[in-house]
């Protein structure tokens, strides 16, 4: 030890010299290996992440319920009570009723021939699938217009014949059919082409018909992670906003979903209304996150 580090260990006190390395000795007990800067430094990052997640999170949503009850629990209720409150809650649910079951069968189907078969147009199938995560939601609603509207490629023909796609509850879920279709497909994609098709070719030479097969090797396999995307499919087809807000028309009390109406609300200056109806919403969201964490749990079980 050379005599300028004796002079700066004399120039310490003892009894922080020696809290000092109580801190590191300890810190080496609980983390054997990790020094008691790295400790801090980890300590630190813990901190600022938790400080951000309060900030652009927590305090937020907290302020959704603040307002939603400023004016108390009888305002809030004659909000949600409204005639044009409850059409937007119930075309938000047929919506995604229709949606929902549509995407898992489709994500489904499309999964199980990417991760059981090699052909031509694989990749481009699987590009396709993930087209609307690149695409604009807005640009997605547009595309919809332009395809059924007025003066789009085929309005003219469903004019004709009385069809009505835009600005009614077809073109909701056309839009939200689009926004939705990736996420029961790329739950599954992953897992079915870890497992392989073993077990359906063993029940095959057995005999096993193809809806035998599906129904009692290949859905047992991926139910949770069917769940899980169908979950995920729900929380976007009850929140999208963009794609919807373009096909919908704005018509109050008939194409209006829960998103759409709290905007409305929000631009008449309804704030109590606006922050009940985002209210519900947020309710609806951290179901969804428990009901994930749940499903995360259990595949993590499985595996």
């Amino acid at each position: 030890m050379s005599a300028t580090t004796e002079r700066r260990q004399a120039a310490v006190p003892v009894d922080v010299r020696g809290s000092r390395r109580a801190l590191a000795e300890a810190a080496a007990s609980r983390w054997p290996g990790v020094s008691v800067f790295t400790i801090i430094r980890r300590a630190a990052l813990i901190a600022l992440t938790l400080t951000i997640i309060t900030v652009l999170l927590l305090l937020p949503l907290l302020l959704v319920f603040t307002e939603a009850l400023s004016h108390g629990w009888r305002a809030a209720g004659d909000a949600l009570a409204a005639p044009e409150a409850w059409a937007a809650i119930r075309l938000t649910l047929t919506v995604a009723a229709i949606a929902v079951p549509v995407n898992a069968v489709f994500g489904t189907a499309a999964a199980w021939c990417i991760g059981r078969f090699r052909f031509p147009g694989r990749t481009l199938l699987m590009t396709l699938i993930e087209l609307p995560f690149s695409v604009s939601p807005v640009i997605s609603g547009l595309v919809w217009v332009l395809l059924f509207g007025a003066n789009g490629f085929l309005g003219p023909w469903l004019d004709r014949h009385g069809i009505r796609i835009i600005f009614t509850l077809p073109g909701l879920v056309l839009a939200t059919l689009f926004v939705t279709f990736p996420f029961v497909a790329r739950s599954l994609i992953p897992l079915m082409q870890d497992q392989g098709a073993a077990e359906e070719e063993a029940a095959l030479t057995l005999g096993a018909t193809g809806w035998q097969i599906f129904i009692r090797v290949t859905l047992p396999n991926i139910i949770w992670a069917l769940l899980y995307g169908v979950l995920l499919c729900n929380a976007r087809a009850m929140g999208e906003f963009g794609a919807v807000a373009v096909v919908s028309g704005h018509i109050r009390g008939q194409t209006l979903t829960m998103p759409l109406y709290v905007e409305a609300l929000f631009n008449d200056y309804d704030w109590v209304g606006a922050f009940t109806v985002s209210a519900l919403l947020a309710m609806l969201a951290l179901v969804t996150l428990v009901l994930k964490l749940a499903l995360e749990w259990r595949m993590g079980r499985r595996a």
